[in-house]
Protein backbone atom coordinates (compact mmCIF):
# COMPACT_ATOMS: atom_id res chain seq x y z
CA UNK A 1 0.00 0.00 0.00
CA UNK A 2 1.37 3.46 -0.81
CA UNK A 3 2.61 5.88 2.17
CA UNK A 4 -0.89 8.03 2.80
CA UNK A 5 -1.00 11.94 3.63
CA UNK A 6 -1.57 13.42 6.83
CA UNK A 7 -3.06 16.59 8.37
CA UNK A 8 -2.69 17.44 11.69
CA UNK A 9 -4.52 20.18 13.79
CA UNK A 10 -3.31 21.40 17.33
CA UNK A 11 -5.64 24.03 19.24
CA UNK A 12 -4.18 26.13 21.75
CA UNK A 13 -5.27 28.71 24.40
CA UNK A 14 -2.99 30.15 26.65
CA UNK A 15 -0.98 27.22 26.44
CA UNK A 16 1.39 25.81 29.01
CA UNK A 17 4.82 26.37 26.94
CA UNK A 18 6.70 23.27 28.23
CA UNK A 19 4.07 20.86 27.50
CA UNK A 20 3.35 22.42 23.71
CA UNK A 21 7.31 22.25 23.47
CA UNK A 22 7.12 18.32 24.25
CA UNK A 23 4.14 17.51 22.38
CA UNK A 24 5.69 18.99 19.14
CA UNK A 25 8.95 17.73 20.08
CA UNK A 26 7.04 13.93 20.28
CA UNK A 27 4.97 14.84 17.19
CA UNK A 28 8.07 15.53 15.10
CA UNK A 29 9.71 12.14 16.24
CA UNK A 30 6.74 10.18 15.23
CA UNK A 31 6.64 11.72 12.00
CA UNK A 32 10.00 10.82 10.86
CA UNK A 33 9.24 7.26 12.45
CA UNK A 34 6.13 7.30 9.98
CA UNK A 35 7.85 8.46 7.26
CA UNK A 36 10.86 5.62 8.26
CA UNK A 37 8.39 3.20 8.28
CA UNK A 38 6.85 3.76 4.66
CA UNK A 39 2.99 4.66 5.91
CA UNK A 40 3.08 8.34 6.10
CA UNK A 41 4.00 10.53 3.13
CA UNK A 42 3.39 13.87 3.10
CA UNK A 43 2.48 16.05 6.35
CA UNK A 44 0.78 19.30 7.22
CA UNK A 45 0.53 20.95 10.06
CA UNK A 46 -1.76 23.25 11.62
CA UNK A 47 -1.24 24.86 14.95
CA UNK A 48 -4.43 27.40 15.36
CA UNK A 49 -3.90 29.60 18.41
CA UNK A 50 -7.12 30.58 20.37
CA UNK A 51 -5.76 32.92 22.99
CA UNK A 52 -6.60 36.13 21.61
CA UNK A 53 -2.92 37.50 22.33
CA UNK A 54 0.25 38.57 20.36
CA UNK A 55 3.04 37.69 22.83
CA UNK A 56 1.12 34.25 22.90
CA UNK A 57 0.53 33.24 18.77
CA UNK A 58 4.68 34.31 18.78
CA UNK A 59 5.35 31.85 21.33
CA UNK A 60 3.21 29.12 19.50
CA UNK A 61 4.79 29.76 16.38
CA UNK A 62 8.82 30.23 17.86
CA UNK A 63 7.94 26.34 19.21
CA UNK A 64 6.89 25.46 15.77
CA UNK A 65 9.47 26.96 13.77
CA UNK A 66 12.03 25.56 16.46
CA UNK A 67 10.46 21.75 15.43
CA UNK A 68 9.55 21.84 11.69
CA UNK A 69 11.21 24.15 9.80
CA UNK A 70 13.86 21.78 8.73
CA UNK A 71 11.92 18.54 8.98
CA UNK A 72 9.73 18.57 5.67
CA UNK A 73 6.59 19.10 7.59
CA UNK A 74 4.44 21.39 5.94
CA UNK A 75 3.15 24.16 8.64
CA UNK A 76 0.36 26.77 8.90
CA UNK A 77 -0.14 28.96 12.03
CA UNK A 78 -3.56 30.70 12.57
CA UNK A 79 -3.81 32.89 15.18
CA UNK A 80 -5.69 36.49 15.91
CA UNK A 81 -9.24 35.24 15.26
CA UNK A 82 -11.78 35.34 18.43
CA UNK A 83 -11.44 32.87 20.56
CA UNK A 84 -13.91 30.57 18.28
CA UNK A 85 -14.19 27.43 20.39
CA UNK A 86 -12.08 23.67 19.92
CA UNK A 87 -13.88 22.17 17.67
CA UNK A 88 -14.19 25.28 15.43
CA UNK A 89 -11.01 25.62 15.69
CA UNK A 90 -10.19 22.46 14.43
CA UNK A 91 -12.75 22.35 12.00
CA UNK A 92 -10.64 25.90 9.87
CA UNK A 93 -8.47 23.13 8.55
CA UNK A 94 -10.48 19.77 8.61
CA UNK A 95 -12.57 20.29 5.46
CA UNK A 96 -10.75 20.72 2.03
CA UNK A 97 -7.12 19.17 2.59
CA UNK A 98 -7.41 15.91 0.71
CA UNK A 99 -5.67 14.34 3.22
CA UNK A 100 -5.99 10.92 3.49
CA UNK A 101 -5.93 10.86 7.32
CA UNK A 102 -6.26 14.01 10.12
CA UNK A 103 -5.56 13.97 13.33
CA UNK A 104 -6.64 15.92 16.22
CA UNK A 105 -4.49 16.23 18.76
CA UNK A 106 -4.40 17.66 22.24
CA UNK A 107 -1.61 20.02 22.94
CA UNK A 108 -0.92 18.53 26.25
CA UNK A 109 -0.58 15.12 24.66
CA UNK A 110 3.01 13.39 24.13
CA UNK A 111 3.17 10.52 21.21
CA UNK A 112 5.00 7.75 21.15
CA UNK A 113 7.28 7.53 18.82
CA UNK A 114 5.59 5.04 16.65
CA UNK A 115 2.03 6.04 17.35
CA UNK A 116 1.19 7.55 13.72
CA UNK A 117 3.11 4.87 12.32
CA UNK A 118 1.07 2.29 14.00
CA UNK A 119 -2.50 4.23 13.71
CA UNK A 120 -1.98 4.94 10.28
CA UNK A 121 -0.83 1.33 8.98
CA UNK A 122 -3.64 -0.12 11.33
CA UNK A 123 -6.38 2.23 9.84
CA UNK A 124 -5.06 1.05 6.36
CA UNK A 125 -4.91 -2.18 7.03
CA UNK A 126 -8.94 -2.09 8.42
CA UNK A 127 -10.89 0.17 5.68
CA UNK A 128 -14.38 -0.89 7.71
CA UNK A 129 -13.13 1.62 10.25
CA UNK A 130 -13.01 4.79 9.87
CA UNK A 131 -11.56 6.27 13.00
CA UNK A 132 -9.04 5.15 16.04
CA UNK A 133 -8.41 5.66 19.53
CA UNK A 134 -5.33 5.26 21.21
CA UNK A 135 -4.20 3.80 24.96
CA UNK A 136 -3.37 6.52 26.82
CA UNK A 137 -1.28 7.35 30.02
CA UNK A 138 -0.95 10.14 32.33
CA UNK A 139 2.31 11.87 33.70
CA UNK A 140 2.88 9.04 36.12
CA UNK A 141 2.60 6.51 33.24
CA UNK A 142 -0.85 5.15 35.02
CA UNK A 143 -3.43 4.04 32.36
CA UNK A 144 -6.07 6.63 31.53
CA UNK A 145 -9.63 5.69 29.98
CA UNK A 146 -10.26 8.14 27.38
CA UNK A 147 -13.10 5.71 25.46
CA UNK A 148 -16.25 6.15 27.27
CA UNK A 149 -20.10 4.54 26.40
CA UNK A 150 -22.61 6.78 26.01
CA UNK A 151 -22.51 8.77 28.84
CA UNK A 152 -25.34 9.07 31.74
CA UNK A 153 -25.88 12.17 33.76
CA UNK A 154 -24.99 10.39 36.73
CA UNK A 155 -21.77 9.23 35.44
CA UNK A 156 -20.93 12.54 34.61
CA UNK A 157 -21.95 13.68 38.08
CA UNK A 158 -19.69 10.77 39.40
CA UNK A 159 -16.58 11.85 37.63
CA UNK A 160 -16.71 15.23 38.21
CA UNK A 161 -18.43 16.34 41.48
CA UNK A 162 -19.08 13.29 43.94
CA UNK A 163 -16.20 13.10 46.38
CA UNK A 164 -13.90 9.81 46.50
CA UNK A 165 -15.81 7.99 48.83
CA UNK A 166 -18.53 8.12 47.03
CA UNK A 167 -16.73 7.14 43.71
CA UNK A 168 -15.58 4.23 45.26
CA UNK A 169 -19.00 2.99 45.54
CA UNK A 170 -19.98 3.29 41.88
CA UNK A 171 -16.74 2.13 41.09
CA UNK A 172 -18.01 -0.95 39.12
CA UNK A 173 -20.50 1.28 37.13
CA UNK A 174 -17.44 3.97 36.75
CA UNK A 175 -15.45 0.91 35.28
CA UNK A 176 -18.26 0.36 33.10
CA UNK A 177 -18.61 3.60 31.52
CA UNK A 178 -14.93 3.60 30.27
CA UNK A 179 -15.37 0.24 28.68
CA UNK A 180 -13.11 -1.43 31.11
CA UNK A 181 -15.54 -4.57 31.12
CA UNK A 182 -14.67 -5.56 27.78
CA UNK A 183 -10.97 -3.98 27.37
CA UNK A 184 -8.51 -6.06 29.53
CA UNK A 185 -6.57 -3.60 32.39
CA UNK A 186 -3.67 -5.64 32.29
CA UNK A 187 -2.99 -6.60 28.11
CA UNK A 188 -5.63 -4.22 26.98
CA UNK A 189 -7.23 -5.67 23.43
CA UNK A 190 -8.68 -4.02 20.50
CA UNK A 191 -12.24 -3.22 20.48
CA UNK A 192 -14.25 -2.14 17.58
CA UNK A 193 -17.41 0.39 18.39
CA UNK A 194 -16.18 2.65 20.85
CA UNK A 195 -19.40 5.15 21.46
CA UNK A 196 -17.64 8.39 23.07
CA UNK A 197 -13.65 9.09 21.99
CA UNK A 198 -11.77 11.85 23.05
CA UNK A 199 -10.91 14.82 21.31
CA UNK A 200 -7.08 15.06 22.94
CA UNK A 201 -6.05 12.55 20.10
CA UNK A 202 -9.01 11.26 17.07
CA UNK A 203 -7.09 9.74 13.81
CA UNK A 204 -10.30 10.09 11.28
CA UNK A 205 -10.06 8.66 7.75
CA UNK A 206 -11.12 11.73 5.03
CA UNK A 207 -14.92 10.15 3.99
CA UNK A 208 -15.24 10.09 7.64
CA UNK A 209 -14.63 13.80 7.87
CA UNK A 210 -16.65 14.39 4.43
CA UNK A 211 -19.54 12.65 5.39
CA UNK A 212 -20.08 13.78 8.78
CA UNK A 213 -18.80 17.32 8.32
CA UNK A 214 -16.19 17.27 11.58
CA UNK A 215 -17.17 18.75 14.81
CA UNK A 216 -20.17 20.57 15.41
CA UNK A 217 -19.16 24.61 16.16
CA UNK A 218 -22.28 24.95 18.35
CA UNK A 219 -19.95 23.59 20.78
CA UNK A 220 -17.72 26.03 22.16
CA UNK A 221 -16.01 23.68 24.87
CA UNK A 222 -16.58 20.33 26.44
CA UNK A 223 -19.11 17.05 24.60
CA UNK A 224 -17.83 18.31 20.82
CA UNK A 225 -15.64 14.87 20.66
CA UNK A 226 -19.01 13.01 21.86
CA UNK A 227 -21.24 14.47 19.46
CA UNK A 228 -18.80 14.25 16.66
CA UNK A 229 -18.34 10.52 18.09
CA UNK A 230 -21.71 9.50 18.19
CA UNK A 231 -22.22 10.85 14.13
CA UNK A 232 -18.81 8.94 13.10
CA UNK A 233 -20.59 5.77 14.18
CA UNK A 234 -23.63 6.45 12.10
CA UNK A 235 -21.46 6.09 8.76
CA UNK A 236 -18.14 4.13 9.70
CA UNK A 237 -16.82 2.15 12.69
CA UNK A 238 -14.46 3.17 15.64
CA UNK A 239 -11.88 1.32 17.18
CA UNK A 240 -9.75 1.26 20.66
CA UNK A 241 -6.23 0.32 19.30
CA UNK A 242 -3.68 -0.31 22.29
CA UNK A 243 -0.92 -0.68 20.05
CA UNK A 244 -1.16 3.24 19.58
CA UNK A 245 0.46 5.21 22.71
CA UNK A 246 0.06 8.40 23.70
CA UNK A 247 0.91 10.66 27.00
CA UNK A 248 -1.94 12.31 28.75
CA UNK A 249 -1.99 15.52 30.89
CA UNK A 250 -5.04 16.64 30.59
CA UNK A 251 -7.59 17.60 33.46
CA UNK A 252 -11.37 17.65 34.64
CA UNK A 253 -13.55 20.27 34.17
CA UNK A 254 -14.74 20.64 37.68
CA UNK A 255 -11.21 21.77 38.41
CA UNK A 256 -10.72 23.92 36.21
CA UNK A 257 -13.59 26.74 37.84
CA UNK A 258 -16.81 28.31 37.70
CA UNK A 259 -16.23 28.82 34.00
CA UNK A 260 -15.47 25.54 33.14
CA UNK A 261 -17.85 24.25 34.91
CA UNK A 262 -20.80 26.36 33.13
CA UNK A 263 -19.45 25.62 30.04
CA UNK A 264 -20.03 21.92 30.56
CA UNK A 265 -23.03 21.83 31.71
CA UNK A 266 -24.27 24.26 28.49
CA UNK A 267 -22.65 21.82 25.94
CA UNK A 268 -23.77 18.97 27.94
CA UNK A 269 -27.62 19.80 27.61
CA UNK A 270 -26.67 20.15 23.84
CA UNK A 271 -25.33 17.00 23.69
CA UNK A 272 -28.33 15.19 24.85
CA UNK A 273 -30.96 17.34 23.58
CA UNK A 274 -29.14 16.01 19.91
CA UNK A 275 -28.50 12.74 20.77
CA UNK A 276 -30.63 11.86 23.85
CA UNK A 277 -30.88 11.87 27.56
CA UNK A 278 -29.97 8.95 29.39
CA UNK A 279 -30.16 10.08 33.18
CA UNK A 280 -28.84 6.49 34.86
Amino acid sequence: MLPSSLQISIVTYRPEMKLLERCLRKLALAIAAGRQAGVVRTVHLALIDNSEDRDVAEAVIRLGKAHFDNAGVHVTYLHGHANIGYGAAHNLVLHGTGSDYHLVLNPDVELAPDALAKGVAWLDAHEDVGALAPLARNAAKEREYLCKRYPAILDLILRGFAPAFVRRIFRRRLMRYELRDVIDDETPNELIGIPALSGAFMLVKRFAIDQTGGFDPRFFLYFEDFDWSVRLNRVTHTAFVPSVEIGHHGGRAARKGFRHIRWFVRSGIRFYRRHGWKWF
